[in-house]
């Protein structure tokens, strides 16, 4: 069987979003997969984003890296979202992409595939459940297949116990409270894995 085609697909301002989506490429691609790590496009302005250093800083860092179109979701066996939280619900910039999915949602080139979710947020509360789950609410209407990592593995209980998606809290200075490394990479692989049943299933 060839290799599963994974598209982690993020955005981030600060850039703890942007470590999630490479945690999550290397879990994959240990696991077998081709990986495509791909931002959305930015819509707030230019002068916002330079008003704040760590954001500055941050775009000019992954300025390289390419920004998702419809064909990566066509091509992708699997798609693993990373965002932080906005008022317990997704990023507008995430949100605006997805809504461009109309056309391949109606042919039907969104049905069968795994999607996965992480997130960030400032506290252990800020609506990382709810934004998981609000990703996942325009997934069921893809016809996509949820890979959440449930509580598969003990790992889940080291990065605070999650079941939707690996979340996690960043401090005021921007650094992440807990250590998610694993949990992320072992998400990552049960996406590929369900992704593997999927595609055998289908040939």
């Amino acid at each position: 069987m060839s290799n599963i085609k994974v598209a982690v697909i993020y955005y981030s301002m600060g850039g703890t979003n942007y470590q999630l989506a490479k945690w999550a490429e290397e879990g994959a691609k240990e696991n077998g997969a081709e990986v495509k790590v791909l931002k959305v496009p930015e819509l707030a302005p230019q002068s916002v984003i330079d008003a704040n250093e760590g954001w500055k800083a941050h775009v000019e860092a992954t300025k390289d890296v390419p920004e998702v179109t419809l064909d990566d979701l066509e091509w992708a066996d699997a798609i693993i979202f990373s965002v932080p939280t906005r008022f317990g619900n997704m990023p507008a910039q995430m949100k605006q992409f997805l809504d461009t999915t109309g056309g391949l949602w109606f042919n039907g080139k969104l049905v069968n595939k795994v999607v996965s979710a992480m997130t960030s947020a400032q506290n252990a509360h800020g609506g990382q459940e709810a934004t998981i789950l609000s990703l996942y609410t325009t997934m069921h209407h893809w016809g996509a297949i949820v890979a959440s990592p449930g509580y598969t593995d003990p790992v889940q209980f080291t990065s605070g116990g999650n079941p939707y998606g690996v979340s996690v809290t960043v401090s005021q200075d921007g650094k992440m409270i807990e250590d998610v490394q694993d949990a992320v990479k072992y998400q990552a692989k049960r996406t590929v894995t369900v992704a593997e049943w999927v595609k055998k299933g289908n040939q």
